[in-house]
């Protein structure tokens, strides 16, 4: 089983640790691409900040993340499970698994991430500022760039097993299934639902998207199938629905979340 993450914008700077080595990073035949958007991301940051603020999207106030971008190379590296923030990670919380999981998530988690395509939690990255919406001057837009190199290093991940898909939409364009792998992949989605109204609540949808995940991991369960994770999460105590999926698609999953 694959747990197909998104990535986070908050980051934790590693404060000591060796410099980025590509080589090193698990899916090494994604290394040539790598290297096409760190080259482009560190050109652009070490030219006018103005500038490279305006294409990454920043504020004036977040002059640091373009400085940072400039010192890529150079920069401290941290393992990817300590590196990323942001609320589906604190939900998540991999440092604090116990070791059987820890040695789950090794093996069962891939993040997607704009900068480095595919990351397992040991993976050792500087923290870095690029979204999966940008485009970068010299490559174009980075989603692009990713859906035409990421399908083999997803699809060896994936092996024969079942891919649960918990990848925003912005992330969702980086890797699509082929109908092959569609029948060994779900999407999921959380709602919200208050006073028998659904919606879709993004701090709610990240959060419950991370507790899913912990206990998905400490439960050590590996469901090949898409009616097969239905039924575990059911176990699990989560409130689940199952869509019919459309000729060569993932099968839907809507995992529900009732407040009174």
């Amino acid at each position: 089983m694959l747990l197909l993450l998104p990535p986070s914008e908050g980051k934790a700077a590693p404060a000591r640790g060796r410099p980025l080595d590509l080589a090193t990073l698990s899916a090494p035949q994604l290394t040539p691409a790598r290297e096409e958007v760190l080259s482009m991301l560190v050109t652009l940051c070490a030219g006018p900040p103005e500038t490279a603020r305006e294409v990454l999207g920043l504020g004036p106030t977040q002059a640091d993340a373009v400085t940072r971008n400039s010192r890529l190379l150079e920069a401290p590296t941290g393992r990817v499970d300590a590196v990323y923030r942001g609320v589906l990670y604190e939900a998540l919380d991999l440092p604090g698994l116990d070791p059987a999981s820890r040695r789950r998530a090794t093996t069962r988690l891939a993040v997607t991430s704009a900068l480095f395509g595919l990351l397992r939690p040991t993976d050792r990255v500087p923290a870095y500022r690029l979204a999966g919406s940008v485009a970068l001057p010299g490559l174009g837009p980075v989603a692009a760039h990713w859906s035409r190199h990421l399908a083999p290093a997803v699809e060896a991940a994936a092996g024969q097993g079942l891919v649960v898909d918990l990848r925003s939409s912005t992330y969702a364009a980086f890797w699509r299934p082929s109908p092959e792998q569609a029948a060994r992949t779900c999407t999921v989605r959380v709602l919200q639902e208050v006073g028998g109204r659904r919606t879709v609540v993004s701090h709610a949808n990240k959060a419950t998207k991370g507790r899913l995940v912990r206990d998905l991991l400490t439960s050590g369960v590996a469901p090949r199938r898409p009616r097969g994770l239905a039924e575990a999460l059911r176990d699990l105590g989560w409130y689940v629905e199952t869509g019919s999926p459309s000729p060569g698609r993932p099968t839907p999953l809507d995992v529900v979340v009732r407040e009174p």
